[in-house]
């Protein structure tokens, strides 16, 4: 059997959200080293704030300030550090209910080890030299020798109480893997280095998949029969693209297809180029188009043929 293949693959965006009033009071005051919760009608106060109480689900709005010190309620010891996360040695997560609120707030505690870390400890907000309004402006916890609150900065009250509010953040996702594509398109990718289309045929209902699944989606048997199918093809349907990608070096418009192989009883999809794009059309015969040490087409352009018969191609619409 053939090697399968595999690769690390990134997939990563920024996530922009908008605030609600406390929350942007909460990360505002952050940004001025202030900790503020909000205050529930039976009197218990919540770090990090909420805009409902999770008890009677009825708005809550009366913003206070607690103190910047704490006790640690529960932890866990992180020996190995991911990127992205708030210390780049071991550290511990913990809970720490700062002085003044009734709920715990989640964050990084720098110890230089796990026997140094208990329930119960002392320990005190070590702020960010640089803040933005983000909860990255607590860089940590660290441990704290006194026994009383230290003194809060003054600034609670009501929302809106600084100036400048803080009123969106943008948070990057990522996800780190390494991605195989399996047996069968490991075949077809490796076909494409030979600029050659392989598909699969399933034994059962005869049709050739292309790209190859492993098995056939109709009858859900496993497929093995290679066979070869193109280079020529026909566009069954297109959309015209008027947006320019990021790192695309594509200028718009420019036309992607679906485009049926000879051979094939899936359409696959590619750029249509050689042709202005409001000439392109269903019907139109095409073929590939490689670059020097490109491992798939970078573009299919017409053959010069007649166009072909709709009946021929419907069934892959």
């Amino acid at each position: 059997m053939p090697e399968v293949l595999k690769a690390p693959l990134v997939l990563e965006f920024p996530f922009t959200r908008s605030l609600s009033p406390v929350q942007s009071a909460f990360l505002t005051g952050l940004r001025e080293r202030v900790v503020l919760g909000v205050k529930t009608t039976d009197g218990r106060t919540l770090v990090p704030p909420v805009e409902y109480d999770p008890v009677t689900a009825e708005e809550i709005r009366d913003l206070v300030e607690v103190a910047p010190t704490g006790t640690v309620t529960t932890w866990a010891w992180n020996h190995a550090p991911r990127r992205g996360q708030p210390l780049g040695t071991p550290f511990a997560w913990a809970l720490v209910r700062l002085d003044g609120a009734d709920t715990a707030l989640l964050h990084a505690l720098d110890a230089p080890g796990p026997d140094a870390v208990r329930t119960g400890m002392r320990v005190r907000v070590r702020w960010a030299e640089e803040r933005t309004g983000a909860i990255t402006d607590i860089a940590c916890f660290e441990p704290y020798d006194g026994d009383d609150p230290a003194e809060p900065a003054g600034r609670g009250g009501e929302v809106g109480n600084f100036e400048d509010m803080v009123t969106g953040i943008v948070a990057p996702a990522r996800l780190d893997y390494t991605y195989s594509p399996g047996r069968a398109q490991s075949a077809y990718i490796n076909a494409l280095s030979e600029h050659r289309n392989v598909g699969e045929r399933c034994p059962s209902c005869r049709k050739v998949y292309v790209p190859p699944r492993g098995a056939c989606p109709t009858c859900g048997v496993a497929t093995l029969e290679q066979v070869e199918v193109g280079p020529h093809g026909t566009v069954t349907t297109f959309c015209i693209v008027n947006i320019k990608a990021k790192n695309l070096d594509i200028e718009v418009p420019y036309v992607y297809a679906h485009i049926a192989l000879d051979g094939a009883d899936l359409a696959l999809h590619g750029r249509i180029g050689g042709i202005p794009y409001d000439q392109v059309r269903m019907g139109l015969r095409v073929e590939p188009v490689w670059t020097e040490g490109g491992r798939f087409p970078d573009h299919y352009r017409p053959t010069g043929e007649a166009d072909a018969d709709y009946d021929t191609y419907r069934e892959l619409l």
